[in-house]
């Protein structure tokens, strides 16, 4: 049993990464499944698919390489708000990774969304993880 299940969920995409591998499972939630359509929105995964089979399911998750020099999309992805120290940024005060070339997600009141969609709605919340 696993206390974060984001920060488990984060870290097997970045061990993939890191291993090369096309593929990686990752237990399901609906929480995960938002973050997932997040990252294929940005062009940081190639695919995705849900996989319902049992109770709790899958999510498949196809990694995004470079053609030529084998690079992962993800250069880093790290835990922000974690189980022991929850990390929350009103509508003034969302982070922007490297000037806007990264990607912050967030749970808001209106669902899971990055920092760019709050700062167009006008809300914050709780910040899960930074992605570049």
């Amino acid at each position: 049993m696993y206390t974060d299940p984001i920060a488990d969920y984060l870290t097997r995409i970045r061990n993939a990464q890191m291993a090369q591998h096309k593929v990686v499972e990752i237990p399901a939630s609906n929480l995960k499944k938002e973050i997932t359509k997040i990252l294929f929105d940005k062009g940081y995964i190639l695919n995705y698919k849900f996989m319902d089979d049992d109770k709790q399911g899958a999510i498949k998750i196809a990694l995004k390489y470079h053609p030529k020099s084998k690079r992962p999309a993800i250069t880093d992805i790290q835990r922000v708000s974690k189980p022991g120290l929850r990390k929350y940024a009103g509508k003034d005060s969302l982070p922007r990774i490297l000037n806007g070339l990264g990607v912050s997600i967030l749970s808001t009141s209106r669902g899971v969304m990055t920092e760019k969609e709050a700062r167009n709605l006008n809300v914050g919340g709780e910040v899960l993880c930074y992605v570049y």
